[in-house]
């Protein structure tokens, strides 16, 4: 089916990502907690908590550290409030940004991200001034050498997947309204199918192109936002061809 693999470029930052986000389980107790203040504490009612707790769950955090992140969120009325913030903006050779953040002072993370825009050649914008340019899209990662391409449609076209991306030659990239994203998951979940990622991502609708210069300083301004304790999640809609363990 047509389509833009993503996988490569997840599986080239993987390495790096995980390094640079010692705090993973930080955000994604953020995450957890948020779902739990804004949906209540029993994921069966809780759409976002079960985004969160699988997040967690594809990310090796223990089910105790699970569990005490949403037992602590339900139960500390008077915790620390996190307030989700989306910053859109330029990365250089006119890359559109998209930064989602989880902050307890938005003047702090405001100027954190926009430091990092002016630092690497880029510009922070004014909320939508990019996003048109990208739509919601539930995404599930199945590696190819766990299931068939036939088995796999069987079970996701089923489910309600929209598409089924399978150019990438290690993996399978199936795409979903996100409305649908949980159903399809769980559906796959429950026949057994090997699920590496997956999360509601912001998709674009056309990607540019940038020379290897621009490539190298549009990965650093990415992994300099991820190391900020309140960004959560930063997409963008350049082509990256280089090997970013070289940048």
């Amino acid at each position: 089916m047509s389509g833009h693999s993503k996988w490569h470029n997840i599986a080239q930052k993987k390495g790096k990502t995980d390094a640079a986000r010692a705090n993973i389980f930080t955000k994604i107790g953020r995450e957890l907690a948020v779902a739990v203040r804004q949906g209540g504490a029993d994921p069966n009612f809780n759409p976002k908590l079960r985004d969160a707790i699988a997040k967690a769950k594809e990310n090796n955090m223990p089910n105790d550290n699970i569990m005490r992140a949403i037992k602590k969120a339900s139960g500390d009325s008077e915790g620390i409030n996190y307030e989700e913030i989306t910053y859109e903006g330029y990365g250089i050779g006119g890359t559109a940004c998209i930064v989602e953040a989880l902050t307890d002072n938005k003047n702090r993370t405001a100027g954190d991200v926009r430091h990092l825009f002016d630092k690497f050649g880029g510009s922070l914008g004014q909320p939508g001034c990019v996003s048109y340019m990208f739509k919601k899209k539930g995404v599930i990662i199945v590696p190819k050498d766990s299931i068939t391409e036939d088995e796999l449609m069987l079970h996701a076209l089923d489910a309600g997947a929209e598409d089924i991306l399978t150019e990438d030659e290690e993996m399978f990239e199936i795409r979903t309204a996100p409305s649908d994203f949980n159903q399809v998951r769980e559906s796959l979940e429950k026949a057994g199918v090997k699920i590496v990622q997956s999360e509601v991502d912001m998709i674009p609708d056309t990607e540019i192109e940038l020379d290897a210069a621009q490539q190298e300083t549009l990965l650093k301004m990415i992994y300099k936002l991820e190391e900020l304790d309140d960004v959560q999640n930063v997409y963008h809609n350049a082509i990256i061809t280089i090997n970013e363990d070289e940048e």
